[in-house]
C-alpha cells in the first residue's frame, strides 16, 4: 500500500470520524471529492488508484482535476473551492505524517480558492409564497404534507437537511411554540413559529401519529425524505403557479424567502444570522445586499442632484390657504 493510500484512508477513519467528528454531509462530500480525484489521476497516469502516491497527484494535476470539475463536469466555481478544500484537508493532515513528502504536499496546499461572482439571492414575494403554499392538493396526505414542510421552511428558514432531518419530537406546541434542529456544523439551535404554523403542524403531527424519534416528513414507505424529495416536490409545484413562471424555486429560496422577511420588518442583521444559524455575520449580509426596498428607502433620504441646499422657509399665507382647499 502505498503512502497516499494508507493516509487516505486514517483521515476518514481516524480524522474526520474520530478527532473531528465531522458530519455525514461532510464526511460523503469528502469522500466524493476525494473519489473522483482518484479517478481523474488513474486516467492519467495509467496506475491504480491503489498504487498512486504524492509523485502522482502532485500540484498540476490536481490544477488540471480542478479545471476538469468545473469545465468538463459543469461545476460552479463555489463547488470547485469545496473540492479544493476537500483535496486540502487531506494534504494538511498528510503533511503531519508524511514529512518526506513536504515539498510536493506544500504545492498542492499553495493552489488558491478561485474568486466566485457574487449572485444575488433569490426571494419569494408575499404574493408568490402564497401561490406556493396554495399548489399542493391538501385533499391528499401527500399535499397536507408537502403544506406543511413548506410553510415550516418559509417561515423558520431552515436548511434542506435541517428538514429532513426532524423528528417528531423537534416539534414542541406548548407555550413559546419552536422547532429545535441540529444545524450545520453540529449547532442546535431553536426557532419560534408562528400561530399559522403551530395549527398546521399540530394538525399534521396528528395526522402523522408518530413516536417523537420517528421521522417528521416521510416518503410513502415511511422512511424520511431526501433533499432531492424536497427538490423534486418544489419543482413540480412552482410549474403549477403562473406567479413563478420562470423563477427556480428550492428549499434554500424559501431560506431566503425566511430572511428577506425578518430583514423587511426591521430586524437587525445579528437577529437574523442567529436566526439561520449562520457562524459569521458576513454570511448574512447577502440580504441586505438583495433588499431593493433598503435601497430604495436610502434613495429616497438623499437629496436629488441639482437640488440647491437652503433652510426652509414656510410659504405666505394666504398661498397656503390655497393649497391647502
Amino acid at each position: 500500500m502505498t503512502a497516499i493510500a494508507a493516509t487516505l484512508q486514517s483521515f476518514f477513519t481516524e480524522r474526520l470520524a474520530r478527532q473531528k467528528q465531522a458530519s455525514p454531509h461532510t464526511i460523503a462530500a469528502y469522500r466524493d471529492t476525494l473519489r473522483m480525484l482518484l479517478t481523474f489521476a488513474s486516467a492519467r497516469t495509467g496506475k491504480p488508484p491503489s498504487r498512486l502516491d504524492f509523485t502522482d497527484i502532485d500540484a498540476p494535476l490536481v490544477s488540471a482535476f480542478l479545471d476538469h470539475a468545473e469545465h468538463d463536469r459543469s461545476n460552479s466555481v463555489r463547488t470547485r473551492n469545496a473540492r479544493l478544500a476537500a483535496i486540502r484537508s487531506l494534504f494538511r493532515y498528510a503533511a503531519l505524517r508524511h514529512p518526506e513528502h513536504a515539498a510536493a504536499i506544500s504545492r498542492v496546499l499553495a493552489i488558491p480558492p478561485k474568486r466566485a461572482a457574487a449572485a444575488i439571492v433569490t426571494f419569494l414575494t408575499a404574493p408568490e409564497e402564497e401561490a406556493l403554499l396554495k399548489a399542493p392538493d391538501r385533499a391528499t396526505r401527500t399535499g397536507r404534507r408537502d403544506h406543511a414542510w413548506i410553510l415550516l421552511a418559509a417561515q423558520t428558514g431552515l436548511r434542506a437537511s435541517e428538514l429532513t432531518g426532524l423528528s417528531c419530537g423537534d416539534i414542541h406546541l406548548g407555550t413559546g411554540a419552536y422547532v429545535a434542529c441540529h444545524g450545520k456544523g453540529r449547532k442546535d439551535r431553536i426557532t419560534p413559529l408562528t400561530p399559522p404554523v403551530v395549527t398546521t403542524m399540530r394538525d399534521w403531527l396528528t395526522e402523522r401519529a408518530g413516536q417523537p424519534g420517528d421521522p417528521l416528513f416521510t416518503t410513502i414507505r415511511g422512511g424520511p425524505m431526501s433533499n432531492d424529495a424536497l427538490q423534486q416536490r418544489l419543482s413540480r409545484y412552482a410549474s403549477t403557479c403562473p406567479d413563478l413562471a420562470g423563477k427556480k424555486v428550492t428549499p434554500h429560496v424559501l431560506r431566503h424567502t425566511a430572511a428577506m422577511r425578518l430583514l423587511h420588518a426591521g430586524n437587525d442583521i445579528t437577529v437574523i444570522a442567529l436566526w439561520l444559524g449562520h457562524e459569521n455575520i458576513t454570511t448574512t449580509q447577502i440580504y441586505l445586499k438583495a433588499d431593493m426596498t433598503l435601497k430604495q428607502r436610502a434613495i429616497d433620504r438623499t437629496v436629488p442632484q441639482g437640488t440647491r441646499p437652503g433652510r426652509y422657509k414656510p410659504p405666505d399665507r394666504l398661498l397656503s390657504f390655497l393649497e391647502n382647499l
